[in-house]
């Protein structure tokens, strides 16, 4: 089920507004620039491919997103491919030459079952020299516990309108599943819209063996936007996978 951060059209709006001032996309703009063809899972807004094509990439670009919301702004522009769904339902095959999950996307995958059946679909996705890059908060750091009701966000969307946003983790936590209520209040509503959403928070050993049992494997990992290296203290763990191929441990790929 879609979060209602994303497939409400009033909470989606703001979106970009809310994450205004983002570094990954100086990490992965490039990426995507460099590349012929590109799959953005997860799109959101489509901000990411929007930009590249802004910056002219003439290439292949295509969003997927299961937020009715978000995909509604994603196709503001109509010179890119839209996509609503979730990889559950595409069957590309060796198409993109860089995949891409952006905004901790790639935590969303709550169950082993759910994340090894999207890892498979987009290495089926890939060619045969692609790579699929993506982002997770590293657990250790245990980022979940500054998400506190007093923190609160503020931005305005183009239109001027202002909303106020806030996070209350649900305790206890317990594994690598965290769970917490962000509510949203703007002037010009009835009232506060909640929308409640889980993540889970993997470190690099899972993340490399979830990743080999699909067919992948890490090349690089980043501690943070300006690749530095990765260690217990850094906020993030960016990794850029690879398809295997031949033999191996876990089985044959072709």
């Amino acid at each position: 089920m879609v979060d209602r951060y994303f497939a409400d059209p009033d909470l989606a709006r703001f979106y970009d507004a809310l994450c205004a001032g983002r570094d990954d996309f100086h990490f992965y703009l490039p990426l995507v620039m460099a590349a012929r063809s590109v799959l953005d899972v997860a799109c959101g807004t489509g901000d990411l491919l929007h930009r590249a094509r802004r910056a002219g990439h003439t290439g292949r670009l295509c969003g997927l997103d299961p937020g009715e919301g978000m995909m509604r702004r994603a196709r503001r522009r109509t010179d890119i491919e839209w996509v609503l769904g979730d990889l559950s339902r595409t069957d590309w095959y060796r198409e993109f030459d860089l995949v891409v999950m952006t905004g901790h996307a790639f935590q969303v995958f709550l169950t082993d079952e759910e994340l090894g059946s999207s890892l498979r679909a987009i290495r089926s996705a890939l060619t045969d020299d692609g790579r699929f890059v993506f982002e997770t908060r590293n657990p250790l750091v245990r980022e979940w516990e500054r998400w506190t009701p007093d923190v609160v966000v503020e931005a305005t969307d183009d239109a001027g309108a202002l909303v106020r946003a806030r996070h209350e983790v649900e305790e206890p936590v317990v594994g690598d599943l965290v769970s917490f209520n962000t509510t949203f209040t703007s002037p010009g509503w009835d009232g506060p819209r909640t929308s409640r959403s889980t993540l889970r928070f993997l470190g690099p050993d899972a993340l490399s063996s979830f990743l080999g049992d699909a067919g992948l494997e890490v090349e690089e990992q980043f501690g943070d936007w300006s690749r530095g290296p990765l260690t217990p203290v850094s906020p993030e763990i960016i990794t850029v996978a690879g398809r295997r191929t031949g033999h191996g441990a876990r089985g044959r790929f072709t």
